[in-house]
This record gives structure tokens, sequence and C-alpha cells, in this order.
């Protein structure tokens, strides 16, 4: 559907339909993944989506192969290319595999070692370039031009959109009587899939975005009324750092989204621990940011609330770090 912004510009939201029709297309690769309480744990209503039980440790596979699935066979054959922190890279490359299309990922020069192995262990050709996100898709694009190669973006597409908004559908049919669902946010594809999901299907859910307080780009977009772009952002949740959100992504959280907060670092390293010691799960910092703030809040969010865990890919040296 569509729909007029102030400005008159004319924004797409993703449908109900366009996230069922992902769904299916999606089904074979990506997994259903378990939603889990630990209210007893946590001392308060809090629900665990485990989406870092999905093939390449992260939700991003939902978008990834989404996208690449739709694309015309002579595009596929020439192959893709992305820009990531890690994650949508490795889902990308895992996409292409399964689809028998050549993928390129550029990463940054500061990429944990155990993402860029797991986009190479998928076939990927990983490429460095600089530490920000304009610094990766300045060259993807550079090289997507070189090469005739398909960019398939982090968040900023309709399809990425479409494909993450698969787990909002699945949160409604595990948990019913869900009240709160909390959606870490990097560049917004999960939590505008997710939320244009449940909104168009449960208007009465809070949904409640989540951010590093060194990155919290959707909340500075938000509350300024427009797109912001962060000079230096800053976190241990390195798949959280984009420096702004994309337009699609901003516009559905505008539409769609209750509320943002930001956590800082030292919250979200208790989470990662928290949630190693407490509930057995691997989390990377990005993935426990949304236990973090499930944890910190006061009074607690309505419950059921459920807390996206959105990656796993996490050294053993890094989870000592942090549980300690």
């Amino acid at each position: 559907m569509f729909e007029q912004d102030a400005e008159g510009a004319r924004l797409g939201y993703v449908s109900l339909t366009d996230i069922e029709a992902a769904r299916e297309r999606i089904r074979t690769v990506a997994r259903v993944t378990p939603l889990i309480d630990v209210s007893a744990a946590a001392g308060r209503s809090l629900w665990l989506k485990c989406e870092s039980l999905q093939p390449g440790g992260a939700f991003k596979i939902r978008g990834a192969y989404n996208m690449v699935a739709q694309l015309p066979d002579a595009d596929r054959a020439r192959g893709v290319i992305t820009y990531s922190s890690g994650n949508h890279g490795q889902a990308v490359a895992l996409a292409a595999r399964v689809l028998g299309a050549p993928s390129v990922v550029v990463m940054p020069t500061t990429a944990p070692v155990i993402k860029v192995e797991g986009a190479r262990a998928f076939g990927a050709e990983v490429i460095f370039e600089g530490t920000l996100t304009v610094h990766r898709r300045v060259r993807a694009e550079a090289e997507a031009a070189a090469r005739g190669l398909t960019m398939v973006p982090p968040f900023d597409h309709e399809w990425i959109i479409a494909g993450q908004g698969t787990l909002g559908l699945e949160l409604i049919e595990q948990l019913p009587e869900m009240a709160t669902v909390l959606v870490p946010i990097g560049g917004g594809g999960l939590i505008s899939g997710v939320a244009a999901a449940i909104k168009q299907s449960k208007p009465s859910v809070l949904i409640v975005g989540v951010e590093p307080a060194g990155a919290a780009k959707m909340k500075a977009s938000i509350d300024a009324g427009s797109i912001q772009t962060l000079p230096s952002p800053s976190s241990i949740a390195d798949g959280l750092m984009a420096v702004r959100p994309g337009d699609l992504n901003f516009a559905h959280v505008r539409k769609f989204v209750d509320r943002l907060v930001t956590v800082d670092d030292e919250r979200i390293a208790s989470a990662v621990a928290w949630l190693f010691a407490k509930a057995k799960i691997v989390a990377e910092p990005s993935g426990a940011t949304s236990v973090a703030a499930a944890l910190a809040a006061e009074p607690p969010f309505p419950g059921p609330a459920v807390a996206i865990v959105s990656g796993g890919n996490l050294s053993a040296e890094d989870l000592l770090k942090y549980a300690h």
C-alpha cells in the first residue's frame, strides 16, 4: 500500500500480502526459530525469539534469501554483491550459494573474524573497505558497476523488509497474546518488517525499537522529523552501527513503531552475559541489545513481552570477555 507523507512524497509500505509471500519463498531455507519463556530468570515477563539459531547465525537470511530468490536468472548468474558488518554478508553469501549465484561481500576492516570466516565459508569473495557503512557502500557500488553485479542492500529495500517481516508473522502464531515486542535497530530492516507484520495484524501490540546509546541514528531521526546521519557512531554492538536509517526504514518506523529506547554498552555487555548464564543462549552484543532494554526497563514493559535475539555470531574469546 502507499500513503502520502507530510511533504507529499510517495512512500511504499510493505503489506501483509508481501510478507506472507516472502514466508512461502523462504520456507525451505529459513528456520521457524524457537520462542522461549525466560520470565522466571528475568523476574519479569520476558520471552526470547532466538534468531541466533538461523542458518548463518542471524535473522538476516530471511530478507537476503527473499531478495536473491526474486532476481531474474540472468542477474543471479552474473552475481550479487552487498556491504555488511557481517551478518547480512553471511546471509547473502548463503542465499547466493543455495540459488547458484556468485557473491561478493564488502566488510569493514574491523569486521569480527567469525563473521568474515562465515561469509567465506558460504562461498563469498570478501573485500575490506573502511570502518563506516558509507565506506563499504561506496566500494560495493563501484564493484557492482565494474562487474555487472546486482546489489542486495542490507536494509533499505522492500524485498528485504518483507523477508524480515516473516519473523513478525511467526511471533503472532507462537504467542498470540503478546503485548510488547522489542527489536534491535541497525539500519532498520528488521524493525520495519516486524512492525509492519504485527501492526497490520494486531495493532494493539507495543513495538519498541532498541538502539545502542552511541549509535542511535533512528531515534535521532525520529526526534528531528527527518533522516539524520551520525558522524561517528560507537558501540560494542557492531551489527547496529549504520550511520543513518534507510529511507524506507525511517518511513516504516514512523508509521508502525510506538517507542524508541537506547541502552549503553555496559548494559549490552551485561545482557550478553545474562543470556549465556541464565538462558543458555549465545548472543552477540547486537543480538542482546533488545534483551538489555527489556531487563533494564522500569516499570517493565507490558507482558507477555518478547525480545528478539537477532544474532549469535560471537567468538569464544569475546564471549569470555563479556561473560566473565
